[in-house]
């Protein structure tokens, strides 16, 4: 667990302590003499399916914005390991996790029907009228 046991707090939405899983392990890739003493890689896990702390229409859409992210038991998982550091992974995971929550919690607009206008109908047509000129055109000339 990292030391700072806060609360995160990403627009109206607050993110408890308890919510969040954290797992550490070895970076990939060189890192010199000390590559094989420290966990600096950080995997941040959250229950996206069991947060109380979510509306179910937010956590539906951060599940499918997640895409690979997210497991079939619905939890979502983010890793970093772009730094030495980790509490710099941490900061990392905890940035990723709120761009997502930020992209989840805007609802998107609903579509209204509208009608097209007459420029745009004629202009279709117009179209249609062009083509079909062209194909006839194309065709064998019978005498």
């Amino acid at each position: 667990m990292p030391r700072n046991e806060k609360s995160i707090r990403i627009g109206n939405t607050v993110i408890p302590a308890h919510a969040i899983r954290w797992q550490f392990s070895r970076s990939q890739g060189p890192g010199g003499q000390h590559v094989n003493k420290t966990n600096s890689k950080a995997e941040l896990r959250i229950d996206i399916q069991q947060a109380d702390f979510l509306p179910p229409a937010v956590a539906r859409r951060l599940h499918t914005q997640a895409g690979s992210r997210a497991t079939t038991a619905g939890e979502l998982v983010l890793t970093s390991q772009r730094f030495r550091e980790q509490n710099r992974n941490i900061n990392d995971c905890l940035a990723k996790l709120s761009a997502l929550l930020i992209k989840a919690l805007d609802s998107p607009k609903t579509r209204r029907a509208t009608q097209p206008t007459r420029a745009s109908k004629t202009r279709r047509l117009e179209k249609k009228k062009y083509r079909s000129a062209t194909k006839k055109l194309r065709r064998k000339i019978i005498d």
